[in-house]
């Protein structure tokens, strides 16, 4: 079985089954995902870390599924009900769902009617109506099963009819045709709770709306579950219930004409109504759910993994600021290597800002930034941050300064201040003053700062606190590895959370290597990391090419070639007359190559590292938006073009922060000229863009935002309106035959097809 599993993954992801077993095979030895992604791309042909999870996690819920599949087979058999169409049925199906549905009718229930009746000896009765007998009566025949328990023909009827009730019910192929319909035609509708209590109306648009379940969107789904869940709104399903009932029943009686004919209809819609319906209305709300879920797990995850990857500004001194009203704003100055050099605090809005108090807490500002070198200003986006951007903009024309300002996220900066690890590296300082320092070294190099706080608390997803928080942690920390290892990390350095993230490494080994630089001084050598404890030959594989160390004795060891590649390496540059790293114009002759026996995916690795052995993997994205002037929300006017910083992409837009209070909104139907699935095909978090002003309300304080020029979206809306009217006049034209209703028989007729009579 396990070749086909193989084979089926393989199929999935259009590769090919060598990649697929080369892949498990290098799992199955301990290799982390990164590992394998960056160092054994002859092996797997170059899959990424993406396609290496995929893998990963397929094979083990396939695995799972056959062992469910043989344990179900298992269970049947000992019953003596295995059939040679169930066997078939269970070995075909893809989800442990189409398993558990097959095994339901066999499955041991408790505390069911049917249950009592079945031990109540009722079965044979319930089989004896559910033959479709033509002659008899029922009554005559309920009468052979009266007993001390069931005294008397009513009660043994209404035991049978509870059994049959639920055998309608457990009839796997009518469950999934039922709800292959209801998916398709049914209507979700959710209404007004008597009592509800929704301040603010969040919830407004749900109060009273109908829409089709084939068409519910992932974010409205997230919406009405939280609805629901606050108690604000009721959710229900419509759909043509009597027809469902009617065919129930048609598959019960399969056409014939029976004595028990009115018994079979009462069992049949009682197990429609009490069980089959509300049975499927949970499971489908549970998959719409799982759905949405995953979907904006992946948003958040995607969110993530850009906001990580923001390229850094190496190389400055940045002054961290803080914003507040009443406790101050905090400030700190940052070196270029992230070391804090001097804490402060200023109050210019505290109660009511007077001049005085302006001018002294400008004075303050500006002797750091004088004193410091300070070239880059980080304001946080909290609390009192556009009267911060405001202050600092003003010091910078005033005194006519060559300083710049960017606003910086400070979600989860107050989280890691209050942390341990925040109160070991600045046990002196106060905990906002540490959230200054944060928001500084956000701005120098985000995935330094950022990997110290729980991905969970950054601010980049979309209903985080109503997803399943195992998932999302574990996707969230796939996400974190990923863009960790892409990046690297300096061992000379790089802090405990860093290294915590790099391949082969855990938190105990990284805080080992920490007390080896801080006992020994510099590492210069890659291999003197097989000097720390608890770190083997076996880690030190896994993580070599992933630490780099600058000016050490060995040139190699800052680029990403891993150290099982230096002799390739050296002779790759001997042979071609490289003496030295770093010459992106040198060329490598393919007939000076080709004797090498280097793997070409090795090869190509090794040439872009010998041409630029310092390059930074996120120096293909952008850098913050370094702004020097403030704007006003009444400084825009409709059309205006400005430059924002994306902050959060979500289902229905992405916010950007055009340096207003409050970011604005471009709708995903404002974003691309083209129809678009979803924001995230357009823009990113961290992508720098350029936006127009489309709608400004002044009372709410917010701005809607298109990125495509406002001429150019009144073409585009004109034209589809113009196809719309057209289509609207051509009467002389026959009608197009309607849509096909889904029917029950359609419904059957596939998923007999797929799983067989």
């Amino acid at each position: 079985m396990s070749e086909e599993i193989i084979a089926r993954i393989a199929k999935e992801l259009n590769i090919t089954i060598e990649q697929v077993n080369n892949t498990l095979k290098l799992l199955e030895e301990d290799c982390t995902v990164p590992f394998i992604a960056r160092y054994r791309k002859e092996a797997t042909k170059g899959l990424d870390e993406e396609q290496i999870l995929h893998i990963q996690k397929q094979y083990d819920y396939l695995q799972k599924l056959q062992e469910r599949k043989e344990n179900v087979l298992k269970l049947i058999g000992e019953q003596g009900k295995l059939t040679d169409e169930i066997r078939k049925a269970v070995m075909e199906a893809d989800k442990l769902s189409i398993v558990e549905d097959i095994y339901r009718p066999y499955a041991q229930k408790k505390k069911t009617r049917a249950a009592t009746a079945i031990k109540l000896g009722l079965q044979p009765l319930a089989d004896w109506m559910m033959s479709c007998p033509e002659e008899g009566s029922c009554e005559e025949e309920a009468a052979k099963y009266i007993t001390e328990e069931v005294k008397n023909i009513r009660d043994a009827l209404q035991g049978a009819m509870d059994i049959i009730a639920e055998a309608v019910s457990d009839n796997p192929k009518q469950r999934w045709a039922f709800k292959d319909v209801i998916l398709k035609s049914g209507v979700l509708k959710t209404a007004l709770k008597k009592d509800a209590k929704d301040e603010g109306k969040v919830y407004e648009m749900y109060y009273d709306r109908s829409e089709k379940i084939s068409t519910l969107q992932d974010h409205r789904i997230m919406a009405i579950d939280r609805a629901e869940k606050a108690k604000v709104i009721a959710v229900t399903f419509v759909y043509d219930e009597e027809h469902l009932e009617a065919e129930a029943l048609k598959n019960l009686t399969h056409g014939k004409t029976t004595v028990a004919e009115n018994y079979l209809q009462m069992a049949s819609k009682d197990g429609c109504e009490r069980l089959l319906f509300p049975s499927i209305e949970r499971e489908i709300r549970s998959e719409l759910s799982a759905r949405a879920q995953g979907r904006s797990i992946e948003v958040f995850s995607m969110n993530l993994e850009k906001l990580l990857l923001q390229a850094p500004l190496k190389g400055r001194t940045v002054l961290g600021f803080d914003p507040g009203f009443a406790n101050g704003c905090k400030l700190a100055v940052i070196d270029e290597t992230g070391k804090m050099l001097t804490v402060s605090k200023i109050f210019p809005f505290r109660g009511k800002a007077t001049p005085e108090g302006m001018e002294r807490a400008k004075k303050e500002v500006l002797k750091l930034i004088r004193k410091y070198g300070v070239q880059i200003i980080a304001i946080g986006n909290g609390t009192a941050s556009r009267e911060s951007e405001k202050l600092c903009a003003e010091l910078i024309h005033e005194n006519s300064l060559d300083v710049q300002y960017a606003i910086v996220s400070e979600a989860g900066a107050s989280v890691w201040s209050a942390q341990e690890d925040a109160r070991e590296e600045f046990p002196d300082l106060a905990v906002e003053e540490r959230s200054a320092v944060s928001i500084g070294r956000r701005l120098l190099d985000p995935l330094a700062e950022l990997i110290k706080i729980d991905p969970k608390s950054i601010g980049v997803g979309q209903y985080q606190h109503d997803l399943p928080q195992k998932q999302l942690s574990e996707r969230l920390d796939e996400v974190v590895m990923k863009a960790v290892n892409r990046t690297g990390a300096d061992l000379n350095t790089a802090s405990v959370d860093l290294l915590t993230h790099i391949s082969g490494l855990n938190k105990g080994i990284a805080k080992e290597i920490v007390r080896y630089r801080d006992e020994n001084g510099r590492f210069t050598d890659r291999k003197q990391l097989l000097k720390v404890k608890k770190l083997g030959p076996k880690a030190y594989t896994q993580c070599a090419g992933f630490l780099r160390i600058t000016e050490g004795d060995e040139p190699l060891d800052q680029t990403s070639i891993h150290p099982e590649s230096y002799d390739a390496a050296k002779a790759l540059m001997k042979a071609c007359g490289i003496e030295r790293l770093g010459q992106e114009d040198i060329s490598f002759p393919k007939e000076k190559v080709e004797g090498l026996g280097i793997d070409s995916y090795t090869l190509q690795d090794i040439e872009d590292a010998i041409r630029q052995p310092l390059r930074d993997y996120r120096d293909q994205y952008d850098t913050a938006l370094l702004k020097s002037d403030v704007l006003e929300l009444s400084d825009l006017h409709k059309g205006d073009m400005l430059s924002g910083t994306v902050r959060n992409v979500v289902d229905f837009g992405a916010f950007i922060d055009i340096g207003l209070h409050d970011d604005g909104l471009a709708h995903i139907s404002h974003m691309s000229m083209k129809r678009i699935s979803h924001p995230s095909e357009v823009v990113s978090v961290g992508d720098i863009v350029n936006c127009y002003v489309y709608d400004v309300d002044e009372v709410k304080g917010k701005v809607q935002l298109s990125m495509i020029p406002l001429a150019d979206l009144e073409k585009r809306d004109a034209a589809y309106r113009n196809r719309k009217s057209a289509k609207g006049k051509k009467n002389n034209k026959p009608k197009k035959p309607e849509k096909k209703q889904v029917t029950m028989d359609d419904a059957m007729a596939n998923l007999l097809a797929r799983f067989g009579k």
